[in-house]
């Protein structure tokens, strides 16, 4: 196939008849699964489930996430024809990849909501599939670390970050975007020591034991030691990796409810994720996109290159080399 074949072909994501290969379809047409991969709720024999969480009931400033889902699958058509830049191997031919579509949930029975996040991932897991979350606010990590930490135990986790998400609260029953790694260690779903966050810039009350590598860090110092500094932290452990979009300065990502400034650049984030090639990731996701704010597009854009950036690496250890 080739990029002749967009005059013939079109709606891959419900036409092709598998879940490998590259997509030839005209960028701004069809139908807008997260690489033109298949929809389907068959998880037979696949590798990595994309799935949507449009969640934003516990946004700080601007609300707007829960469309972060549909405007990232939008974007990442761009990516559809062509290997990833830089990773030596192809995940879309390597690698059984669908789009599970999203998480339905009545918005209106907010309650209801962390436990049925937690079951949709857990039934991915249960599988045999990695998933690849588009958010959302970040809440929705949560859940999603209770499926993974019943699955491989403690967790790893590998958070991009403008906010260490780690205020002080403990009323579990509670819905918010900013404490949910605090409650996440307290049920012993991640691993402290083990973990990093990436991109700080805010104060940092009590980061629970988890170790930081701030923005200014990463400036100074450059990507090849954070890489360094993060591999040795995350060691051999099973590594869940959560990227809010707001670890980007926002010259590069106005789309997020909480910009700060001051951030990492695409660059820096896209030289990071592919020299972490090689951690044992088991799944991640991308949140906080809010489209409303950014009518460039450029925050949906560097969403759909993180979660492709994610699969990468989730098959790099099997497909990608040493």
């Amino acid at each position: 196939m080739g990029l002749e074949d967009a005059s013939s072909t079109v709606d891959e994501a419900f036409t092709r008849k598998d879940n490998r290969g590259l997509s030839f379809e005209n960028t701004f047409g069809g139908a807008t699964s997260f690489l033109r991969r298949r929809y389907t709720k068959d998880l037979s024999g696949v590798d990595v489930a994309v799935t949507g969480v449009p969640f934003d009931q516990a946004v700080t400033n601007r609300t707007g996430t829960r469309l972060g889902p549909r405007a990232i699958r939008e974007a990442s058509a761009l990516q559809t024809a062509d290997a990833p830049y830089g990773w030596g191997y192809d995940p879309m031919s390597a690698l059984d990849i669908v789009d599970y579509g999203d998480l339905a949930f009545d918005y209106a029975m907010v309650p209801e909501f962390p436990g049925l996040l937690t079951q949709h991932i857990k039934g991915i897991l249960d599988a045999g599939a990695a998933s690849v979350v588009l958010g959302g606010d970040h809440y929705i990590s949560f859940p999603i670390l209770k499926a993974y930490a019943e699955k491989f135990g403690p967790m790893a986790l590998l958070h991009f970050d403008a906010h260490t998400d780690t205020w002080q609260d403990d009323n579990f029953e509670r819905i918010d975007h900013g404490t949910m790694f605090y409650k996440a260690i307290k049920l012993g779903l991640i691993d402290p020591a083990r973990s990093v966050q990436v991109g700080i810039r805010t104060t940092v009350p009590d980061a629970m034991g988890m170790n930081i590598i701030d923005a200014r860090e990463v400036h100074e110092g450059g990507t090849t030691a954070a890489v360094e500094k993060i591999k040795g932290i995350l060691g051999d452990a099973p590594v869940y990796l959560s990227f809010d979009i707001d670890a980007l300065d926002p010259a590069f990502a106005p789309g997020t409810g909480t910009p700060v400034w001051g951030g990492l650049t695409s660059a820096q984030a896209s030289i990071i994720l592919r020299d972490l090639a090689g951690i044992d990731l088991k799944g991640g996701d991308i949140v906080e996109v809010s489209p409303p704010f950014d009518t460039t597009g450029a925050t949906a854009i560097a969403g759909a290159h993180v979660a492709t950036n994610i699969i990468c690496l989730l098959g790099w250890n099997a497909h990608g080399g040493a």
